[in-house]
């Protein structure tokens, strides 16, 4: 089993997004990142068959809903790829020494999450079908080609009103982990400072077993950091969101700086950590992305078959 270290090693995480972006966008600017080719074509499919939301709110190409392709369970999911666009999330390297970026890596496990349920019956809505961020962004989300910390709020914050939007049952999170080259492992926040906090944390639990499971069936030997509270998840770059101590995407609403929190329970999964060489070869695979996926549809349909 490959080293990791304590809980309290996760200083990269999506509340601290904008200290990464600034690192990351200009390399992006500068020398062009690259985004698969079977990635591309994967979302213009999606995308001539999706119904976006709001197109007036939201890129284009981002909070796209797609009816079951079987059946109907009259059931919404919402399936969240973290970061995009301009904000490329993380950077993380392969066992072969190439350099990924956390939102190229995140968007086809959403995929072909979404493929999965749809064809078991799911109405799936996704936060982006592209390369794009989910708010359509304006003069105050952006600097010199960088998502300002505010264009980082604006674009979380989009994908709850996405979400609620789409009157969804249920939301998942699809994000990756990033430290020093020996962390190592999966995790999956949920908030108990909701209604439904007893969902979010079922939920949660489904997803890290899921996944994991059919992670480790391949003989990965990830190792297992648990189901955690998401104030124990991600770094605080300003006040505000210190005092606010939880995960945009999952947390309650706080008036004057969070008005639109998710309405429906929700978890968020980090299976690996693309900075440690192993885990950032399975994230930048069509293997292991197909892999996360399969545990992803596995955790959402129980969950389901559980509720009723």
């Amino acid at each position: 089993m490959r080293k990791t270290t304590p809980a309290s090693r996760w200083v990269v995480r999506l509340a601290a997004a904008t200290i990464i972006i600034i690192v990351l966008c200009a390399a992006a600017n500068a020398g062009g990142r690259l985004v698969s080719g079977v990635l591309g074509t994967t979302a213009s499919a999606t995308s001539a068959t999706g119904r976006p939301l709001d197109p007036a709110a939201f890129s284009p190409g981002a909070c796209v809903a797609f009816p079951p392709t079987k059946g109907d369970r009259h059931r919404t999911v919402f399936l969240d790829a973290g970061h995009g666009g301009i904000d490329p999330g993380s950077v993380g390297t392969t066992e072969s020494g190439q350099t990924i970026y956390e939102a190229d890596e995140t968007l086809p496990v959403e995929l072909d999450t979404m493929a999965l349920l749809r064809r078991a019956g799911f109405r799936v809505v996704v936060s982006r079908t592209g390369d794009t961020s989910v708010v359509r962004l304006d003069s105050g989300d952006v600097s010199g080609g960088l998502l300002t910390v505010q264009g980082v709020h604006d674009d979380v914050a989009a994908r709850d009103v996405c979400a609620n939007r789409a009157h969804a049952d249920v939301l998942v999170g699809i994000y990756y982990d990033a430290g020093d080259p020996d962390n190592a492992g999966s995790v999956t926040g949920y908030d108990a400072a909701r209604p439904f906090a007893a969902e979010n944390l079922r939920l949660a639990t489904l997803v890290q077993a899921d996944v994991l499971h059919a992670m480790n069936a391949r003989g990965w030997d990830i190792p297992n950091e648990g189901v955690q509270l998401d104030d124990s998840l991600g770094s605080s770059i300003t006040s505000q969101s210190v005092s606010y101590g939880h995960l945009l995407l999952l947390g309650p609403a706080d008036p004057g700086w969070f008005d639109t929190p998710s309405q429906m329970p929700g978890a968020l999964i980090e299976p690996l950590f693309i900075t440690d060489p192993f885990e950032g070869s399975i994230a930048a695979s069509s293997a292991g992305q197909h892999v996360i996926a399969g545990g992803l549809a596995s955790a959402i349909e129980q969950y389901f078959s559980r509720t009723g």
